[in-house]
């Protein structure tokens, strides 16, 4: 399982990497890795997620209704990083039980394969892990 599959469903992961800044999805050089995958979900290039589309991601297609805030029937990438990112704070939130903002190893203990790995991303070595801490996980 992926660092990321640990903290995000599956649909979480898929939204924050296909979430790109304009400028970024312009600019093909400096695109992240989502980018590929969202034009391979786009099969039309209309830079946007039908729900026909969605169908062949069913982790998307799953909360198409949900991620779909327009109501307009199609899936754009701001609707997607919207969605992640309510997504991601929740996750975090849940596991954060005392509410200080960071994670502790007692509150990662539910997540077993996060706590083996709290020690690598706790990089200022303070015993807890931020939330950059823990976006930084993604990227290793």
């Amino acid at each position: 399982m992926s660092r990321t599959a640990l903290l995000f469903s599956p649909l979480a992961a898929l939204a924050l990497a296909l979430a790109l800044p304009a400028a970024q999805a312009a600019d093909p050089a400096t695109a992240r890795p989502g980018a590929a995958h969202f034009k391979q979900l786009d099969t039309n290039g209309d830079g946007a997620i039908s729900r026909e589309e969605a169908a062949t991601a069913p982790a998307i297609a799953g909360k198409f209704d949900m991620i779909d805030t327009d109501k307009d029937g199609k899936l754009t990438p701001q609707e997607l990083r919207a969605f992640s990112e309510a997504h991601k704070s929740d996750v975090f939130g849940k596991l954060d039980t005392n509410g200080d903002g960071m994670l502790s190893k007692d509150e990662v203990a539910s997540r077993p394969k996060l706590a083996e790995k709290f020690d690598s991303l706790d990089v200022n070595k303070d015993g807890q892990l931020s939330p950059d801490e823990m976006r930084g996980m993604k990227m290793r």
